[in-house]
């Protein structure tokens, strides 16, 4: 039984509860650091209840100590489980049915070097029988007024997929090298696809948007690698709309963009983090080039692909007005969904590392009372409290009334779903940094924004709009364009993908 605290909100007497009603005998919690300090509370309740708790993830696997009580804080857990838990899960419960917990859990071979799983004989998730509402992002308040426009619009789920692990490129904040490791590891293409076969079956009967993200951290880390992969997923006719994380760097290859779009990418997360290179050097992510950004942001929307841009502020290089001078890049850019953070120090980064010898660190343990978007250093150029007010600034003017109009309307050569989809991406997106969690925050968003909502509601009243019709992956102009550069046969106009390509070529 799986609870996502990000989709599921509980606190820690009704996770008590669920437990003891269930009749639970194991509790295995996951989380990152920004996550922690909950998931402390959460394995205290539970525990408290009578019942053994085993701690995992990123932030427990390089601060083991502190989820065991060791370091002379409260024990929150009974065992932790180190690294990647795929091999050391099974053992975790055979041990606890016998009441032989041990304290801590590491996949190691014979020589006492850790090892990684491979993903080749990756286990088949039941999405069939799964409830699938819990991956739901459209508001409960917005649902009635998108109903209206048709196509499923009431519902937007975002069901994550797997397709490798691991990633080379080390930058200084990044916890990924430090827990998946360097070397990458793939799922088989058959996996892959068979896994989106069924997702697609399960959409077709559902009454809604269903869309895939690639969780890989790179999902284009081997770009010869996901070529063949979306080769495979075309020739399958196994094409959903999907989102995945792709660096600036791997973008620059026309035939791959062609591929992302014939295969159904929609959006692209993209951690830009910097316009600076300095800063981008300064973090060991001087791949990043941007002079390259705007080139390759107008490449995929020319594909009818929209990115997600990710950007850093507090670091090095950074003074004050970085934040509007980054807002300068993006209005020149396609639209998309611009995010903002402060860079953070997360345990046993080179990042954390370095600020400790520097000794900048303001909160050494700052995960133990999260503060969201609050700085845990000193920066070199601007003050704490300037760096707070850089991210609030990005932030309100990105996500403003105006800002969110101005992102629909430049939208309207479009078909009107990708429209919907950049209204409900921005409004939900806002959620990020403003709160809107309850009904009148959300009612206060609405009536924010009634313009930009009525137009798109105007436009596709009573429509079922085109590739986004109820779960029906249905090629756009673009998307035809590029199937017929890569030589697939198109389908009709509003036929969905075909299922076999028209040539054997790209093997």
């Amino acid at each position: 039984m799986l609870i996502d605290g990000n989709a599921r909100p509980i606190d820690e007497e009704a996770m008590a509860r669920f437990v003891q009603e269930q009749k639970i005998g194991l509790v295995g919690i996951g989380a990152m650091t920004r996550m922690v300090a909950k998931a402390y509370r959460m394995a205290d309740a539970v525990r408290a209840a009578g019942v053994p708790v085993v701690m995992g993830g990123p932030h427990v696997t390089e601060e083991p100590d502190e989820a065991l009580g060791h370091g002379g804080g409260p024990r929150h857990a009974d065992a932790v489980a180190l690294g990647e838990a795929d091999e050391t899960w099974p053992q975790i419960v055979a041990d606890a049915a016998r009441g032989q917990l041990r304290e801590i859990y590491e996949p190691r071979d014979e020589f006492g070097q850790e090892r990684k799983p491979t993903l080749q004989s990756y286990p088949s998730i039941p999405w069939e029988s799964m409830d699938l509402d819990q991956f739901n992002i459209v508001p409960k308040a917005m649902a009635p007024l998108l109903r209206r426009v048709g196509g499923g619009w009431a519902t937007f789920r975002i069901i994550p997929v797997e397709s490798g692990r691991g990633c080379p490129y080390g930058c200084e904040f990044c916890t990924v090298t430090g827990f998946f490791g360097d070397s990458i590891r793939f799922r088989s293409n058959e996996s892959v696809v068979d896994e989106l076969l069924r997702l697609k079956a399960r959409a077709r009967s559902e009454d809604g948007q269903m869309v895939v993200f690639f969780i890989d951290d790179n999902f284009a880390i081997n770009v010869k690698r996901t070529k063949s992969l979306l080769r495979a997923i075309i020739a399958a006719n196994a094409q959903v709309h999907w989102v995945a994380q792709i660096s600036a760097n791997l973008l620059r290859d026309a035939e791959f963009l062609d591929l992302i779009a014939a295969s159904g990418g929609r959006w692209i997360f993209i951690g830009m983090e910097s316009i600076d290179p300095a800063n981008l050097a300064s973090v060991n992510k001087g791949f990043n080039k941007p002079g390259e950004y705007s080139a390759v942001l107008q490449s995929l929307a020319d594909r009818n692909i929209y990115a997600i841009t990710s950007f850093i502020f507090g670091m090095d290089n950074d003074t004050p007005g970085v934040a509007e001078r980054t807002l300068q890049q993006i209005r020149t850019w396609p639209p998309g969904l611009p995010v903002f953070g402060l860079l953070t120090p997360l345990p046993a980064t080179p990042l954390y590392k370095r600020l400790e010898q520097e000794g900048r660190l303001t909160r050494p343990k700052h995960w133990q009372e999260f503060l969201p978007f609050a700085m845990a250093h000193t920066p070199l150029k601007m003050s704490i409290e300037e760096a707070h007010d850089e991210v609030k600034y990005a932030w309100a003017h990105s996500y403003s009334p105006e800002a969110i109009g101005h992102a629909v309307n430049s939208l309207g050569h479009k078909d009107v779903g990708y429209r919907i989809n950049i209204l409900v991406s921005r409004l939900c997106f806002r959620g990020i940094y403003f709160p809107q969690m309850g009904p009148l925050a959300w009612l206060k968003v609405i009536t924010q924004n009634w313009q930009s909502i009525f137009q798109v509601i105007k436009d596709g009243f009573g429509g079922w709009c085109n590739g986004f019709k109820k779960n029906r992956v249905i090629p756009s102009i673009a998307d035809r364009a590029a199937m017929k550069r890569l030589g697939y046969a198109c389908p009709p106009p509003d036929a969905e993908y075909p299922s076999r390509r028209s040539h054997a070529a790209d093997d």
